[in-house]
């Protein structure tokens, strides 16, 4: 080779570096089509890995929630029309594209959005795993907490999951670092050779989404608002008894910012310390009164809530017959001690608001239509939440029993606030000690739940305040007992349905089981020598009529269960009646059982009391439709009177106006005001 031939490419190199206009070969940039590509491409990635966090499923029950997965999402928007799904990806876009103009590179900000969604996923599935429950925006309070309360939430697998995880996202970094490289553009969104316009542009990309954003959050909690309809409209399906069915049905990201701000109630236009002052007095010299002619102490007796879950009479179902009475044994109950009809907000569902307004005195009927579930949207947040248990004291007095998952409605965690000690449950700490099923139904039996609760009243000579939650005629209903004579027959000339009558069948068989297990669980409390008095009552019927749920004229009766107050042969107040049980509600059951056992009460009994003696029962407008988590935005609440009939507001006399007026003050203050009555000895017993 001569020495030229070996010099010339030598000679070429120093030119084409030293000579400023010889040509230069750059990286090809990207289109801007191609990073819309890429935006929705890594938008879906993110809703994905979203997504996984809650992709765990119970295996403790038999009957809890399928898992509903991304794929399923997706296919709801040509199988159902329902496009919650898109409604996941504006969410997240909007985010991301809020971090595209902070960083104004492409390649920053999409692992920024995927390390964010990856760090909430794994968090999200290890609170699953061990509590099966999703976050919620309660957990936010986690923030302010140490490191030690954060990581004992940490389950044991929880080295491989993160291992895996980073591993993932490391390969992701990887992949975006090529990108990059091979991108002219560097992932530059705003370019300018007018740094004040490009500045500008990006504030206005960060500013008018992110305002929408923030205004939709702001009102998608409030019935009628123009984000609860969009959120609806697209497909958005709350399912607030279950946070992580919830979050795989509708999508974490939905799920999660439904919830962010309910509305609670309107502030009272008079609501002020000096009004609540002026209302606790008023009750304080009504409980005087009403003390001075009672001689007992609530809490030297045992008191024993006993939410059935389900539980109301087949037989006063209109256009219904059914060949046996299928609660003997509880109506020769009711005959004998205080008892009645209650009045539900839910048919099919809602439990846990019934469950609410029981431990608390409080009414659905005066919270906004927004708040659909207190167990969630209300008490995690509340600085104060004044329970009925608490009036026995210390926390070792209170105690629940629920044979089933902990996570449902939240309870666990709003237990605890409520100060019970214990709450037995399939899972946890505090495992319940019974667990037997009947036949072939998937749910833990009422003999068993209330041998349980015997086991905790036997432990105590002192008096207790325990909550029952039974599970066993819990919906569905298909055909699980053995030898089930029961048949079930329409009276209005149009014959039942199969799924209906079998449905049907099956509940009656399980209300005549719950019927033989109440009377056996009462005798045995007749058998202990201490004072008892059972608060017993159906939270709702099931949602198996549609028959009767297509006649509206049917909405009242199909939101009437039984209940009764019993007391123990050692209780003074056994085979006790009092005059105005006919009709109730849950917010109403301890001030009847004040007045059942003839103890005194605090001020806010005697108010309960007084309003009782004028409105029978409450609550927010009914319809036949089985439960759902959207409240009627419109229409009056249901009042009825002592006969159960209903009452117009506009009809209703001065006094009980004024107690109304009262109550939405007491529960304003209580649930979303300045808890001016808790310094004012307005919930205390009088020593």
């Amino acid at each position: 080779m001569t020495k030229t031939s070996v010099n010339k490419p030598i000679e070429e190199l120093s030119i084409a570096t030293l000579d400023p206009s010889a040509p230069v070969k750059r990286r090809k940039e990207f289109p801007g089509w191609l990073y819309a590509v890429l935006f929705l491409v890594f938008d879906f990635l993110a809703i994905a890995i979203l997504q996984w966090g809650v992709t765990l499923t119970s295996t403790r029950v038999t009957l809890s929630s399928p898992l509903n997965g991304l794929g399923d999402m997706i296919s709801k928007m040509w199988l159902k029309f329902n496009f919650v799904f898109l409604l996941n990806m504006i969410m997240v876009g909007i985010i991301y594209l809020v971090l595209l103009m902070l960083f104004n590179r492409f390649w920053i900000a999409t692992p920024v959005l995927i390390a964010i969604a990856t760090v909430i996923a794994v968090i999200e599935r290890f609170k699953v795993e061990i509590r099966y429950e999703a976050i919620l925006p309660s957990d936010l309070n986690f923030l302010g907490s140490n490191t030690g309360n954060l990581m004992s939430f940490m389950p044991s697998n929880a080295p491989l999951v993160i291992g895996v995880a980073v591993a993932a996202f490391a390969v992701f970094v990887a992949l975006i670092v090529f990108l990059n490289h091979i991108d002219g553009r560097r992932g530059r969104m705003i370019r300018s050779s007018n740094p004040g316009l490009a500045a500008v542009s990006r504030l206005l990309l960060i500013a008018v989404p992110g305002l929408g954003f923030g205004l939709y959050i702001a009102q998608v909690g409030t019935v009628d608002s123009w984000a609860y309809n969009l959120s609806r409209g697209m497909g958005d399906t709350p399912s607030m008894w279950d946070s992580v069915y919830d979050a795989q049905r509708n999508g974490p990201v939905v799920s999660f910012v439904r919830q962010l701000n309910p509305k609670v109630m309107d502030t009272p236009s008079d609501y002020s310390e000096e009004t609540m002052k002026a209302v606790a007095a008023r009750y304080e010299k009504a409980a005087k009164k009403i003390n001075a002619n009672r001689s007992a102490n609530m809490t030297d007796s045992t008191v024993i809530y006993v939410l059935s879950e389900s539980f109301s009479d087949p037989s006063r179902v209109p256009g219904l017959k059914v060949n046996k009475d299928a609660m003997p044994n509880i109506r020769s109950i009711k005959k004998n001690t205080t008892s009645g009809l209650m009045l539900s907000s839910g048919y099919g569902g809602g439990t846990a608001n019934l469950e609410y307004m029981g431990l608390t005195g409080l009414s659905m009927a005066n919270f906004d239509s927004s708040l659909t579930s207190p167990y969630q949207q209300l008490v995690p947040t509340e600085h104060w939440t004044p329970t009925i248990n608490q009036m026995w004291g210390s926390a070792r007095n209170s105690i629940g029993l629920h044979p089933y998952e902990p996570s449902m409605y939240s309870r666990a965690t709003n237990y605890k606030k409520f100060g019970f000690s214990h709450f037995y449950t399939l899972e946890g700490d505090d495992i319940i000690s019974h667990q037997d099923k009947i036949d072939d139904s998937p749910y833990v039996s009422d003999e068993a739940a209330y041998k349980s609760t015997i086991e905790e009243v036997k432990k105590s000579k002192s008096g207790q305040f325990l909550q029952l939650i039974t599970m066993q005629n819990h919906m569905p209903y298909k055909n699980w007992y053995k030898n089930n004579e029961f048949k079930v027959e329409s009276t209005t000339g149009t014959p039942l349905g199969e799924g209906e009558t079998e449905s049907i069948e099956t509940y009656a068989k399980g209300m005549e089981l719950t019927d033989t297990a109440t009377k056996d669980f009462l005798d045995q409390l007749d058998e202990i020598d201490k004072p008892i008095t059972v608060v017993f009552y159906g939270d709702h019927l099931p949602g198996i009529y549609s028959s009767a749920s297509e006649d509206e004229d049917n909405s009242l009766d199909l939101h009437l269960t039984d209940y009764f107050i019993w007391s123990n042969k050692a209780s003074s107040s056994a085979n006790t009646k009092i005059s105005d049980d006919n009709y109730s509600s849950p917010n109403f059951f301890v001030a009847e059982a004040a007045e059942h056992m003839d103890a005194k009460v605090s001020p806010y009994l005697a108010f309960l009391t007084q309003m009782h003696s004028k409105i029978a029962a409450m609550e927010p407008p009914v319809v036949n439709n089985i439960q759902g988590w959207d409240r009627i935005p419109e229409g009056q609440n249901i009042y009825l009177d002592q006969d159960g009939k209903p009452m117009a507001e506009k009809d209703l006399d001065a006094e009980t106006k004024q107690l109304l007026a009262d109550y939405k003050l007491i529960q304003y203050d209580i649930t979303a005001g300045k808890n001016y009555l808790k310094s004012t000895g307005f919930m205390d017993l009088p020593e």
